[in-house]
């Protein structure tokens, strides 16, 4: 490809760029081939290949390079694949992987492969293109061989694993290479060592080219090759290394034969009693061997461990010899799995043992001066023992001995001397009579014959031996106590000595016997603790004692309820001495007891004598049921005594007289007394005890006993029988009898007003079991007398019981309201229904703003049974207000009840003096609203006129709105486009009821400056700072703020300070000096100006206290207070007026325009509101009720109402705002004029007015409970319950804790 043709494929400017040279170059061209053609053809140089390629083997992977070298300049070299060229563009684009390297220049074309893979395994050639200088040429072809290695070896089993076989026997593995080329060669390796006679495939693998071989080995696996790896490894030219999989070979082979390890030289010689500890060693073996202990072909231990390093199974036994082990055979076998059968050792055991007992047959007691024969056998014992005697520390000879071999029978040398059986060796002349025929010793059953004198033959236990011997000698008293001791000893058993002892007891009687106690013939008391101690020397066995009373064994009372009048001693012995002690409390029945002690054939005795009151007094009567006026006759009898005692009756403390009757005999050698009495009953001797007393002079003591009469008679009331039960209502009532009758009564019957009450209970009442009636929740009509009957089978009797219910007063009558004129008299009168009616039950008090009591000054209380009255003479207005009549007679809680107090007078206007005059703009496009209030009761009805002449309310520029809020009634006149001709007039206000009429003018005038405010006082005084209060005067129609101007005496030029906010009354003037005279100015001052130049305002001289004077503190807390700042500049009211001008023009404006569109739906509105509120909460009082004043269609009217309350001010602009309809906002909304939220109708206000009212404080708050927002009224929307039939419920039904508030419209002088 020519340079221009490569340039020609580039973009088109840079064609336009190259345009000239390209012409030029080519004219340059052209002129050079003339020239050439029109020289001389020179000789063409030699083509041909410098450099041929030569076949290439490389790795997968790997770089190949196949050299060319040519001599063809000018000439396209290129390289062809399998046929395929690869083009002349060194890149060789199509092959990332391939380019040529070397200098073209030079004819170097070396073709360069990187990463080799299988695709690059093909034939190359090297092509020279032909060209001017010659023909094309073409290289050799030579082969590019890549090699591919296998990447992994397949074995089966699975590489990696661990197989499982058997040793000698055969295995076939197979082993499959993955793809490579050329194909792999196998080789299996087992413990290292080559596996031959394998047989190999090779196979196509997964592509063309590439091969796979599968090899497989038959393996016979030895016990040497556990554990060792049996490896498939696979070789190629491609690997540098051959790859390998392998598996672990896991051979099972059976273990070697197990050995017993004996500890010691003496195998199987063991000692009885040895732990004996045996290890077994199985060695070799896949698995470990089982291992397992057997003794005499039975199992005794299955327990063995493994130590897998060494392949080494052991297992200890752990045994105890005892003496049945000798001869056993104890057996280790081991085996395993593959194990063709058990292979085992075994050791047989030779047990030596002692004899495990010695017993000495025959008795060691015995009398003085006899024989004493024993016989000692051994049990069994391997090997043979010998036996001797001891008593005390002196050896005995015995008289025969012999030894018998338990394995034969047979005694060595004993035939014909003797017979041994269970008795010991009987000798032979006395032959086996009285022995059984049958015995046992020491594991040797023998037998015999009572005609056979030889031994018997003795089939015994463990091949041991067992040794007898025979004793006799003379038992001396001298020996008795002594230790009679057969020894077994052995040259075998050296270190051990086996004995058995008996201890020699040999008899003879005590020598003397006597009893210590009391002397004989003393006189004992009864309840004595009498001990009697028996004594006795000498004598063995030690003598017995016993004790005898009258020939009777004495013993202790079996039984432990028993009363303890009898302790018997054990035995007690001291050297030779024996004692026994009785000791007992003398009774009755010890006197003249006869009291013996014996042991053996001697005996001792003792006589006792007692002296004890009568055992048992008892009353005889000669009836049993007796009735008043009945004769009984009683006979007392004394059983028993010693000495006799004289008997005496009562009855109840009071002695009666007895005749002496004859006695019977006495037991316990005592003496009798017999005593009667004659009496004759009444019911009130029912239950009285008479008792018989039996007096010992000589005993100081007495014995009594009683009789109780039973006496039968019909009931009767007792004495206490309550008559009357007071209880409270609601709570439990118990109406107690009181009756004595016998029998029980059998029944209690109550009736109460002809009724009778069932006994087996009600709802709220039953009877107990006693006859008392029981009640709850008693009520009111439960009151009255209750009857009772009460009868047995002796009659009948009746009684009757009030019961007295109390319960919590309750109100039933007070009228509400209670009127009454200005100076007149009135009670209120409260009833009420209480149970007890008390003189001082009835209590009235007087309520407050807050329900604070206040007192009941010129009233009297009076009260007369349930009716209280509170008399109130020359009724005043304070006296006006809610009342409380409590009622309280100490039961329950007190009833209360609210009476209200209406006090009549005729109107007071209020004259306020910023409400003289009202202001506004004389331009006919401004509003004015005049305020009238009064107080007055009964209902006030306003009129107006204007300078003289009754105001025509039908002109439509006239609107008045009325108001009823209790005793305080409001109108308000609203005059629409205000002409200054027409309008700037004096209107009078007049309020009229019954009982009198007042009246109040009202000046409307043009806007102006302010009025001077008034009242200006100090409230607070410090060093520092003074609290000013004030009242503002009239405000020229327009927002008026205030101004403080002070100075110090002696120190030229005034300060001032603008009062914040400007609506406040109440200030704090700050930054003073103490000590200091200062002059204080009030200023008041609007848009138009101040309160006049020739009114510097009000004047106050101020003086400020001294640091240790105390400072003057306010007695209320201050609406407002101002920090000390800096003075104000001059130019400050200026800007105010200036601002609040803008904004009362704006204001004026928006007012013209929306007074025409909202004056006529005013009046319709608060009508519409009125007559709803009077429909649907219809107030309960004739000065309460909503009315107009006039036809619908008049302007005029007259609203009461508990929701609302006018609030009076100065005029600036006041346009009415109409009110939505009824689903929107309750009338009323509010009026727009007003801008300012918190100015609410203060109470100090009307301060001027105070000399001629004095009203109560709860005035005050009917104002201050009214909050004006800034765009209009908003008054308080309480709801009340209707007062009327309050008191046509029962009082109690009521809650009288917490009475419900009052309807505002009801405070103050109207309750």
């Amino acid at each position: 490809m020519s340079t221009a043709a490569a340039t020609g494929r580039g973009p088109g400017r840079g064609c336009r760029a190259l345009r000239t040279p390209v012409r030029a170059a080519l004219l340059l061209a052209g002129l050079l081939i003339t020239g050439l053609a029109q020289s001389p053809v020179p000789a063409l140089p030699r083509r041909g290949f410098w450099a041929l390629p030569e076949n290439v083997t490389v790795l997968e992977g790997a770089r190949a390079i196949l050299q060319c070298g040519v001599h063809a300049p000018g000439s396209a070299v290129q390289w062809a694949k399998d046929g395929l060229l690869l083009g002349p563009d060194p890149r060789i684009p199509s092959f990332p992987r391939y380019h040529l390297e070397g200098d073209p220049a030079r004819g170097e074309f070396h073709l360069h492969i990187e990463d080799c893979d299988l695709s690059d395994d093909a034939e190359y050639e090297c092509q020279v293109g032909r060209s001017e200088t010659g023909p094309e040429l073409l290289a050799p072809g030579v082969i590019l061989s890549v090699l591919v290695p296998p990447k992994v070896l397949q074995l089966t089993p699975e590489a990696g694993s661990t197989v499982t076989w058997v040793a000698g026997q055969e295995y076939e593995v197979k082993c499959v290479s993955g793809d490579a080329k050329p194909a792999p060669d196998i080789t299996f390796l087992q413990s290292g060592q080559t596996i031959s006679g394998i047989s190999a495939n090779v196979n196509a693998g997964s592509q063309e080219k590439l091969y796979t071989t599968e090899a497989v080995a038959r393996v016979t696996p030895h016990s040497l090759d556990n554990g060792q790896l049996l490896v498939c490894e696979g070789s190629s030219p491609a690997l540098d290394t051959p790859i390998r999989a392998s598996v672990v070979m896991n051979v099972l082979f059976p273990p070697g034969p197990p050995v017993i390890e004996w500890p010691g030289l003496d195998k199987g010689h063991v000692r009885a009693g040895q732990s004996l500890e045996l290890p077994c060693v199985a060695r070799g073996g896949n698995p470990p061997a089982t291992l397992q202990w057997l003794k005499n072909g039975q199992p005794m231990s299955t327990a063995w461990g493994t130590e897998h390093i060494h392949a080494v199974a052991r297992s200890v036994l752990v045994m105890t010899v005892r003496p049945d082990d000798h001869g056993a055979r104890l057996t280790c076998e081991a085996h395993n799995s593959v194990s063709a059968g058990t292979q085992e050792h075994g050791v047989t055991l030779q047990v030596t043992f002692p004899p495990s007992a010695i017993t000495i047959l025959g008795s060691a007691i015995q009398s003085e001066n006899k024989n004493v024969t024993l016989s000692c056998v051994t049990k069994s014992s391997r090997p043979r023992v010998l036996l001797r005697w001891w008593l005390g520390w002196r050896q005995l000879l015995p008289t025969e001995e012999a030894v018998t071999d338990v394995r034969r029978g047979l005694a060595p040398g004993s035939e014909g001397r003797g017979v041994w059986g269970p008795g010991g060796l009987a000798p032979e002349e006395g032959g086996l009579r009285g022995l059984p025929e049958e015995g046992t010793w020491g594991g040797c059953r023998l037998c015999w014959s009572p005609s056979v004198t030889s031994l018997p033959a003795c089939q015994g236990l463990h091949g041991g031996y067992i040794s007898t011997s025979n004793l006799t000698f003379l038992a001396r008293r001298e020996d008795n106590g002594l230790s009679l001791t057969c020894e077994a000893f052995s040259e075998a058993f050296t270190k051990e000595t086996f004995k058995k002892s008996l201890t020699l007891n040999v008899k003879y009687p005590a020598q003397k016997l006597w009893i210590e106690g009391p002397l004989e013939g003393q006189r004992l008391r009864a309840g004595t603790r009498v001990r009697l101690v028996c004594l006795a020397i000498g004598g063995n066995p030690d003598p017995f004692l016993t004790w005898y009373k009258d020939s009777r064994t004495v013993t202790e009372p079996r039984q432990p309820q028993e009363p303890r009048r009898v302790q018997l001693g054990s035995l007690e012995k001291s050297g030779s001495t024996f004692t026994r002690e009785l000791v007992l409390v003398a009774g009755p029945s010890d006197n003249q007891a006869k009291f013996t002690c014996k042991a053996g054939q001697l005996s001792a005795s003792l006589r006792l004598v007692v002296q004890f009151p009568p055992t048992n007094v008892t009353i005889l009567a000669n009836a049993s049921a007796l009735r008043p006026g009945d004769a009984v006759n009683l006979t007392c009898v004394s059983i028993s005594s010693n000495p006799p005692v004289n008997l005496s009756w009562d009855k109840e403390g009071e002695r009666l007289e007895g005749v002496a009757a004859q006695p019977r005999g006495a037991p316990f050698k005592g003496f009798a007394a017999a005593r009667s009495v004659l009496l004759r009953v009444s019911s009130r001797d029912h239950g009285h005890r008479l008792t018989c007393r039996a007096h010992s002079a000589e005993l100081r003591e007495t014995v009594s006993a009683f009789y109780r009469l039973n006496v039968l008679y019909r009931p009767e009331f007792l004495g206490e029988q309550v008559l009357v039960v007071t209880v409270v209502e609601q709570r439990e009532a118990l109406l107690p009898v009181s009756v004595s009758a016998n029998p029980a009564p059998e029944a209690f019957n109550w009736t109460f007003r002809g009724y009778r009450l069932s006994p087996a209970g009600g709802p709220r009442h039953r009877v107990l079991s006693g006859g008392a009636l029981q009640l709850w929740n008693v009520t009111r009509a439960d009151d009255g007398f209750y009857q009772l009957h009460c009868q047995n089978s002796e009659g009948m009797a009746e009684a009757l019981v009030r019961l007295d219910v109390h319960y919590a007063p309750t109100i039933r009558i007070l009228k509400d309201p209670t009127e009454v004129d200005v100076g007149g008299s009135v009670d209120i009168v409260c009833t009420a229904d209480a149970n007890p009616i008390l003189p001082e039950m009835f209590n009235w008090e007087r309520l407050g703003e807050e329900g604070e009591n206040q007192g009941l000054d010129d009233m009297e209380m009076t009260s007369k049974g349930s009716t209280g009255h509170l008399r109130i003479l020359s009724a005043k207005l304070d006296q006006a207000g809610p009342y409380q009549c409590i009622v309280d007679n100490g039961v329950g809680p007190a009833a209360r009840g609210l009476v209200r107090l209406v006090v009549r007078f005729a109107p007071q206007v209020e004259h306020p003096t910023p409400l003289t005059k009202v202001a506004a703009a004389g331009d006919s496009t401004s509003s004015a609203t005049l305020h009238c209030r009064a107080r007055g009761v009964p209902n006030i009805i306003f009129t107006w006129n204007k300078n003289g002449v009754p105001l025509d309310l039908q002109d439509p520029r006239y609107t008045e709105h009325t108001y009823h809020q209790g005793g305080v009634h409001s109108s308000l006149l609203t005059i629409a486009n205000v002409s200054a001709a027409q309008d700037y007039a004096l209107f009078t206000c007049t309020a009229t009821n019954p009982l009198g009429s007042d009246h109040t003018n009202i000046q409307l005038v043009s806007i102006s400056r302010p009025d001077p405010p008034w009242g200006l006082k100090v409230v607070s005084l410090t060093p520092h700072s003074v609290g000013l209060e004030w009242k503002p005067g009239f405000d020229g129609g327009l927002p008026q703020r205030f101004r403080i101007r002070y100075e110090a005496l002696g120190t030229p030029g005034f300060l001032y300070m603008d009062v914040l906010p400007p609506q406040a009354t109440t200030f704090t003037l700050s930054g003073l000096q103490p000590s200091t005279r200062y002059r204080v100015w009030l200023l008041a001052s609007n848009a138009l100006g101040d309160s006049g130049p020739a009114e510097k305002g009000t004047q106050l001289p101020i003086t400020t206290p001294g640091l240790a004077q105390p400072s003057g503190e306010p007695d209320h807390q201050l609406p407002t207070e101002q920090p000390a700042g800096p003075l104000g500049l001059p130019l400050l009211p200026v800007l105010f007026a200036v601002g609040g001008l803008l904004l009362l023009s704006n204001a004026t404006c928006l007012g013209g325009f929306l007074w025409r569109r909202r004056l006529r739906h005013l009046a319709e509105g608060i009508s519409e509101k009125t007559e709803a509120g009077s429909r649907e909460d219809r107030v309960r009082n004739e000065y309460e009720e909503s009315q107009w004043t006039g036809d619908p269609d008049t302007r005029s009217s007259m609203v009461s109402t508990s929701d609302a309350e006018p609030y009076y001010h100065s005029m600036r602009d006041f346009h009415p705002q109409l009110p939505p309809t009824m689903e929107e906002v309750p009338y009323p909304q509010g009026f727009p004029g007003l801008e300012e939220k918190d100015v609410p109708f203060s109470e100090h206000l009307y301060d001027e007015v105070d000399g001629l009212y004095d009203p109560p404080r709860a005035w005050g708050a009917l104002y201050d409970e009214v909050e004006m927002g800034p765009y209009g009224f908003h008054w308080p929307e309480d709801k009340y319950g209707d007062p009327r039939g309050i008191y046509d419920k029962v009082a109690g039904d009521l809650d009288t804790a917490e009475p419900g508030p009052l309807p505002f419209e009801l405070r103050g002088h109207l309750v």
